[in-house]
């Protein structure tokens, strides 16, 4: 999907086979989501299934960078369900910025790699208005362990 929004963004996850997640409840004191103006920023988000992490560890020791990429779209998914709670999906315009944190085994240097999970699952259900500027960060340790960390700034319409 390129150019301007020509359907919802909930029918073009539906066409995608993706439903968003319950909002997933904060681990600290904060919220999911907050709006200033015309843009909506997420706290990170875990890559929670069900209320539960998929898995814990270091990427590139006790896990392989491809699931850390696919549990970087969970969170990604995530986000996005935090979004649609506090404003509704469909009165996004864009996505702005994306910041990836990857519990990186020492000498692990692929963080992009694994950010590019959530990356690309932005391209694929907002097309041009998916493509966003990124940061991909290495850190020791993530909360409850986790092995990725995903938030987003998106702008509204």
């Amino acid at each position: 999907m390129t150019g301007p929004q020509t359907q919802s963004w909930h029918a073009r996850l539906a066409e995608l086979g993706i439903r968003l997640p319950a909002v997933a409840a904060p681990v600290a004191a904060y919220v999911p989501a907050v709006r200033t103006g015309q843009l909506v920023h997420t706290s990170g988000q875990l890559p929670f299934v069900d209320g539960g992490l998929r898995r814990t560890g270091k990427v590139g020791g006790s896990v392989d960078p491809e699931d850390a990429a696919h549990d970087a779209k969970l969170c990604a998914l995530n986000a996005l369900a935090a979004i649609d709670d506090l404003v509704g999906l469909d009165s996004v315009a864009r996505v702005v910025r994306v910041v990836g944190y990857v519990a990186s085994a020492e000498g692990f240097t692929g963080q992009p790699r694994v950010v590019n999970g959530a990356s690309e699952l932005l391209g694929r259900v907002f097309g041009e208005a998916g493509r966003h500027a990124r940061s991909a960060v290495g850190v020791a340790e993530l909360p409850l362990g986790a092995p990725v960390e995903v938030e987003l700034t998106v702008e509204l319409r």
